[in-house]
């Protein structure tokens, strides 16, 4: 990235670093960066402050919270090391796979040499460049006929990324969308809205912690993660890292993936699985919350799914203004501080037979 001499607006400073103005917003929320103002009282973006914006959003990149910023740019090594190992470890991983891909490739060369010919599924693994069983950075496919609300309509969605949002307004069918796309996708598991309506939550989530002081450490650092990017712990988040950390499934499908999380707690999530989680697993997300699906934010690896009012066919949305159903996507999307207003409120099922 080249820097200008000349002072930016937030929104071309936000274009030169790759993020959104919300970030930069929110870095300047914790005191990482410090605009300086225009005559007219307008933020202003120096040679200087993109400097120190720069590598705030490198630190971001490689993992770190918003504390943990806090801590490199005083000068502690410890977070930032942390950070460097953790992204050494996915460049390892990626080398690995390189290199078993590179080696299949030859493999198949010496056989073609030979006068072997390398059948269709061989090409496929190479290509792929990864176990057949894995999941990796494989995209997803899935296709299957649609439930109630529907009328049976064959759905299919192809070439899925790591992290998919799936929307629509109240009654658009999008929970037994989601829950059919768990039934459908391999090793995929769905984590329902009322997963926090058991009294006796706690109590099994902590028995299900004592009993494996592995994923008992991984959920207290993601935890610390969070809370320092500004999350408030609560057994909504709890619960909610405990699936996302479990080793299995490889696919994970969470249904109103805010329930019980505060707006803090939404954009720390988020931030979290973008930055760390997803070299885990895939996840699909329910949500209708701008703190979870931010349209201004959405990455080249995911996707949006949209189920109309209309019941009409759900369908991929392109978040771009101007694309079809962005205008729909939009308006059916609201801050925490709204969504509150709707809590509670369910689309119920007409009764079969007459009334």
């Amino acid at each position: 990235m080249t820097l200008t001499r000349r002072n930016l607006s937030p929104s071309q400073a936000a274009r030169h670093l790759g993020v959104t103005v919300k970030a930069l917003r929110l870095y300047e929320s914790r005191g990482l960066i410090v605009p300086g103002r225009n005559a007219a009282g307008w933020r202003v973006y120096s040679p200087a402050d993109m400097t120190r914006a720069a590598e705030v959003v490198a630190l971001r990149q490689l993992g770190l919270s918003l504390a943990q910023i806090e801590r490199a740019v005083a000068g502690e090594k410890g977070d930032l090391d942390a950070g460097l190992a953790f992204h050494e470890g996915l460049l390892c991983d990626q080398a690995r796979r390189t290199a078993e891909a590179l080696e299949r490739v030859r493999s198949l060369r010496a056989d073609l040499h030979r006068g072997q010919r390398p059948t269709a599924a061989d090409l496929r693994l190479a290509l792929r460049g990864e176990d057949e069983d894995a999941l990796g950075d494989a995209p997803l496919s899935v296709g299957f006929e649609l439930p109630w609300p529907w009328g049976g309509e064959w759905f299919e969605l192809r070439n899925l990324g790591r992290l998919t949002f799936v929307t629509g307004p109240l009654g658009s069918g999008k929970t037994r969308l989601c829950e059919r796309l768990a039934e459908s996708l391999p090793d995929a598991g769905f984590l329902p809205l009322g997963r926090l309506a058991d009294p006796t939550i706690s109590e099994r989530i902590q028995g299900r912690l004592a009993a494996d002081p592995a994923l008992a450490g991984r959920v207290e650092r993601t935890l610390a993660w969070l809370v320092g990017d500004g999350a408030e712990r609560s057994d909504a988040l709890v619960a909610l890292v405990v699936a996302l950390e479990e080793d299995a499934p490889s696919v994970l499908v969470v249904d109103m993936v805010e329930e019980g999380l505060g707006e803090g707690t939404q954009e720390a999530l988020i931030a979290h699985l973008r930055l760390r989680s997803l070299a885990k697993r895939a996840l699909l997300l329910m949500t209708r919350s701008t703190s979870i699906l931010d349209l201004d934010a959405v990455g080249a690896n995911e996707a949006i799914i949209f189920c109309p009012a209309s019941h009409a066919p759900p369908f991929r949305v392109v978040p771009h203004p101007r694309s079809e159903g962005y205008e729909a996507v939009a308006t059916c999307l609201a801050a925490p501080t709204v969504r509150a207003r709707t809590a509670g409120v369910v689309a119920a099922e007409p009764r079969s037979g007459p009334r």
